[in-house]
């Protein structure tokens, strides 16, 4: 029987630049908005499907055959998938595997969920003689929708409620509305 020594991070990463740039374009066109070199590369080389190397030469090459263009926004340089390059995307979609585009969709969603987070929640985490006060800001374009401070007995436990919302906020934004909606008046049962 043979030796079957597999090296699953090897068997995940893609090297064919062919296979890489249908991918690039797959995942561009699924999201649908322009994303900085940073962003794309980071997202790209951070799901171990696409390595750093495959990844340069693919959008090298992608730029010259004007599969995505670079376009500057806010004074900020983005890559955006061109026609040709959402053409083919759809079109070759299927030569890169299923699992490695639902890998590199779910990572892009994840990043930008992450930078909204971090965009419209912000900590502050302030001490105090009897232990620490965890400043908590949410807000959506320019609007606050809450402030809220929460007593935390050390510098610890404030780290731990800081990420605690931060993993969530919407959710945690929502809950605390639903609270608040829900809330009535407390009546004490006198039956028993």
């Amino acid at each position: 029987m043979k030796n079957l020594d597999f090296n699953f991070a090897e068997m995940n990463n893609i090297t064919d630049i062919y296979v890489v740039k249908i991918l690039l374009c797959y995942f561009l066109k699924k999201i649908n908005r322009p994303v900085t070199p940073h962003q794309l590369l980071e997202i790209a080389t951070g799901t171990s499907i696409i390595n750093y190397f495959s990844y340069n030469h693919a959008v090298d090459s992608m730029l010259e055959t004007k599969l995505i263009e670079e376009k500057i926004i806010d004074n900020v340089p983005h890559y955006v998938l061109t026609d040709t390059g959402a053409l083919g995307a759809d079109e070759f979609k299927t030569m890169a595997p299923k699992s490695s585009r639902e890998k590199i969709l779910s990572a892009g969603l994840k990043f930008f969920t992450k930078l909204k987070n971090d965009n419209t929640v912000t900590f502050e985490i302030i001490k105090t003689d009897k232990g620490c006060e965890v400043k908590c800001l949410c807000s959506d374009n320019g609007i606050t929708l809450m402030e809220l401070t929460l007593f935390a007995p050390d510098r610890e436990q404030a780290e731990y409620i800081r990420q605690k919302i931060k993993i969530n906020p919407q959710a945690f934004y929502g809950n605390v509305m639903d609270f608040v909606l829900d809330n009535e008046e407390y009546i004490p049962n006198i039956n028993d």
